[in-house]
């Protein structure tokens, strides 16, 4: 797999894709993430300017959409892309089975807003889709960049050493996950449900799924809609 992240803040992409799951799987060869500076293709050469003043007035600067329109058909030129995601607080939101779909992809462009978002045109005629991390806003889509890709690249086989770990997390099967626990057996007091203990493993999967959606119904009802 292919990433290839477009921004005008690439220092700020550096530490959370550089560690731990995502340095191991650039390592292993199993993804390549590439970071694209916006500002290298601005029209601007001298001053490097990738935004202007909005058509019709008003507060905030938009993106242009020929620096963002030459980067993205260099890319273009060069592979075949499955999607190119614009991260937009309007977009559709993120969740489980959005980033299992796009862990079966080959090729990824994953473009950041930033000031007031960008020139219309960019999606209405090279974004192939838009997606939200929530119902808020950030200075920038650099964090849900990073997390789309964290949340993606985690899915690949052979970036988790127990690929069944990554089946079982919150939210493949539109459930939280059950309590976790681990040595000492009791500490302090406070004991480990017997169950877990008792090496049946029929009856420790049972209670499992039953702690699941206790805590679904409880935490996230709207889950089980």
């Amino acid at each position: 797999m292919r990433i290839d992240i477009i921004t005008l803040l690439p220092e700020l992409l550096q530490s959370p894709l550089n560690h731990s799951i995502l340095k191991r799987t650039q390592s292993k060869g199993l993804v390549e993430i590439v970071v694209h500076d916006l500002r290298d293709y601005s029209v601007d050469k001298r001053h490097r300017r990738v935004d202007d003043y909005p058509f019709g007035g008003g507060a905030g600067m938009v993106m242009q959409v020929e620096p963002i329109y030459n980067l993205i058909e260099k890319l273009k030129s060069e592979r075949v892309y499955d999607e190119i995601i614009y991260t937009s607080p309007d977009g559709e939101r993120f969740c489980q089975q959005t980033a299992n779909k796009l862990s079966l992809s080959k090729n990824l462009i994953i473009l950041c807003g930033h000031y007031k978002g960008v020139d219309q045109r960019v999606r209405d005629y090279l974004v192939t889709k838009e997606i939200s991390v929530g119902d808020y806003v950030l200075t920038g889509g650099e964090l849900p960049a990073a997390i789309m890709t964290d949340a993606i690249v985690r899915l690949l086989p052979g970036a988790i050493g127990d690929e069944q770990s990554a089946l079982s997390d919150s939210f493949q099967d539109n459930l939280l996950a059950p309590p976790e626990y681990t040595r000492p057996a009791e500490f302090n007091g406070w004991r480990v449900p017997d169950v877990l203990l008792s090496g049946h493993e029929a009856k420790i999967e049972e209670w499992r799924l039953e702690q699941a959606l206790e805590r679904t119904k409880l935490l996230r009802p709207d889950l089980l809609d």
